[in-house]
């Protein structure tokens, strides 16, 4: 067992108190994979205190010198990537392609965020008076607050601390109590790619006292959450008060649509790799399904037959599909569904219970679970339930299948199945997503391109690269103008 430490001001340091708490193996709660510092609130002070003498220091650094550490930050976790992907799913529980895959965006983040240190790009435009240029120019926040959850231990921090330096700003990270272990390593990576003291500090802790603690700190100008609408909703406001900088990645009720012109067995493979990898467990699971009458029982058969063909485990083991949920919280949630499903009326097609034998019962899994005959007002198909759960339901139209897509409160990403284009064209305009796939899942996002969703699924700027991405959180604007004319020149008053 790895006893790990806070990073503070270039220190690595017990928490105040001496308090710990342990992270386990989900797939086998026998095995323990660390102890963590329980940081205090005298903890968070100490960060912020470190991250905000760090500032001024930091933000005048070169952009370009900023993108020479996260270029080396990015080739060491080229190197570790294989160890790091193990310790993925040691501690998250994800089988082992998709941990060595939340490494890769990790480095994805960091190529991308090391070059963005040669852009940062303003606009410079035309002046209407004579001797006189302007331009914009994208200048740091100050500290930031960074809040992470446990589904993507390495990636997530990643999409945010790396933007977040190479804009210029300081950083205080604190990670998903479930998945301690792995945060340290990317701090440490990026530690010893050079990073000076107090740039990035790292508090572990329960998000209840910790994070809270944290994102409502006076010392910090901004916060980047990835969690629960419930939380983030709740953080968005409370940082409004001050005016303080907030970006919230929230939750996701994500719906498939096929249509009866669909390639059936793609559209299955992509639903199963949606709504089943990670153990359901992402923002961006499907979990809705929305097939068009003419072909409900056909694609139901298919589908059914593909999901009881996955196999539970550990991630580590070669042919494993599935891993473990990431907590008997979240198993315990997860049930509660089920018997919800059951209780309002749907049909349980397959699934549905804890896996308790042999090995599989020192850890946290579950059946791939499916319902069927689900009505759009059930509490199965418009409740996050972040687990392999896929709720099943019936469309007469293309037009009654985007209402349902669009019938929930969530509004993060949606997938359409169907091989005429122009229906493809009216599910792009009008389904009302931050992102839309065609012909293919609803996971799979690219680092370039922004990501994030509406209503209670984001607020504030997106998460990742390209316009209105990450840098859009962690800069601010600011426009200069100067007058090299010698005299007082009035703007839009003529002489």
């Amino acid at each position: 067992m790895e006893r790990l430490l806070n990073f503070i001001d270039g220190k690595w340091v017990e928490a105040d108190g001496g308090r710990t708490f342990l992270s386990l193996n989900p797939a086998d709660t026998r095995e323990i994979i660390a102890s963590a510092p329980h940081s205090s609130p005298d903890d968070v002070d100490r960060a912020v205190e470190a991250a905000r003498q760090a500032f001024d220091s930091w933000r005048l650094v070169p952009a370009p010198k900023r993108g020479e550490i996260i270029f080396r930050a990015a080739e060491a976790l080229t190197k570790e990537k294989s160890r790091l992907g193990e310790l993925v799913t040691r501690e998250m529980g994800k089988v082992l392609p998709e941990g060595l895959g939340d490494v890769q965006e990790a480095i994805d983040m960091a190529y991308y965020m090391a070059g963005e240190g040669r852009r940062l790009s303003g606009e410079t435009v035309p002046s209407e008076l004579p001797d006189k240029d302007c331009k914009s120019v994208r200048v740091p926040v100050g500290v930031f607050a960074l809040i992470t959850p446990w589904n993507f231990p390495v990636a997530i921090p990643a999409w945010k601390i790396f933007p977040a330096l190479i804009a210029g700003n300081t950083v205080v990270f604190k990670p998903s109590q479930h998945t301690p272990a792995c945060a340290t390593e990317l701090v440490k990576i990026l530690v010893e790619a050079g990073l000076p003291k107090g740039v990035l500090n790292l508090v572990h802790g329960p998000g209840s006292d910790v994070g809270d603690s944290l994102a409502t700190h006076p010392g910090v100008n901004g916060v980047s959450f990835t969690g629960s609408s419930s939380v983030g909703g709740k953080l968005a406001a409370r940082c409004a008060i001050p005016g303080r900088v907030v970006t919230c990645e929230m939750g996701g009720k994500n719906a498939v649509i096929v249509m009866d012109d669909a390639d059936l067995e793609l559209a299955v493979k992509g639903i199963i790799w949606g709504g089943f990898g990670t153990a359901g467990q992402r923002c961006t699971a499907a979990a809705r399904i929305i097939v068009h009458k003419g072909i409900y029982k056909d694609f139901i058969n298919i589908l059914i037959d593909a999901a009881r063909s996955l196999k539970l485990g550990n991630g580590l083991e070669p042919g494993v599909d599935i891993g473990p949920l990431i907590s008997d919280e979240q198993m315990k949630k997860v049930q509660h569904f089920v018997h919800l499903g059951r209780t309002e009326g749907a049909t349980p097609a397959l699934g549905g219970q804890r896996c308790v034998h042999g090995e599989l019962g020192y850890g946290y899994f579950m059946e791939p679970t499916i319902f069927t005959d689900v009505r759009a007002n059930m509490s199965i198909a418009r409740e996050e339930i972040f687990g392999p759960f896929l709720s099943v339901m019936k469309a007469e139209s293309l037009e009654d299948a985007i209402r349902v897509a669009n019938g929930v409160d969530y509004g993060l990403v949606a997938s359409i199945y169907t091989s005429n284009v122009n229906s493809s064209a009216v599910a792009e305009r009008d389904i009302d997503t931050g992102i839309v796939y065609v012909n293919a899942s609803t996971t799979g996002a690219e680092i370039q391109l922004p990501f994030g969703g509406e209503k209670r699924s984001g607020f504030g700027a997106k998460e990742a690269g390209g316009r209105g991405g990450a840098l859009d959180t962690f800069t601010r604007w600011k426009v200069i103008y100067r007058d090299f004319s010698g005299k007082v020149q009035k703007a839009q008053i003529a002489d």
